[in-house]
């Protein structure tokens, strides 16, 4: 099974990115609301808003920074054998980009 190192990697002690970090991460990649919420798979940009303002602001999980960080950084070959495992290990979902027209 490839990547599978015992004993897997985890991590602790996650603090999670400021409102600040996230605002100054979306102006970085100059994307809209809608897109940052396509980003870190959430139903849209009302939903990023509650991540990044209002009176008590949600905190960024570790696993939606490290989908959306792994959506930036690795190469399609890479996403499209993540997502080939998915499939496999049962799951069933439509993958596309919903911006793709943009």
């Amino acid at each position: 099974m490839r990547g599978f190192l015992l004993p897997m990697k985890t991590i602790l002690n996650y603090t999670p990115p400021s409102t600040d970090d996230l605002a100054r991460l979306k102006d970085e990649l100059g994307h809209t609301g809608n897109r940052m919420a396509d980003l870190f798979a959430l139903g849209g940009s009302h939903q990023w808003r509650k991540y990044t303002g209002g009176q008590a602001p949600r905190a960024m999980s570790a696993q939606m920074l490290f989908y959306a960080c792994a959506m930036l950084e690795l190469d399609q070959s890479d996403i499209d054998r993540v997502i080939a495992r998915m499939r496999a290990v049962g799951a069933s979902f439509d993958y596309d980009d919903p911006h793709a027209q943009d």
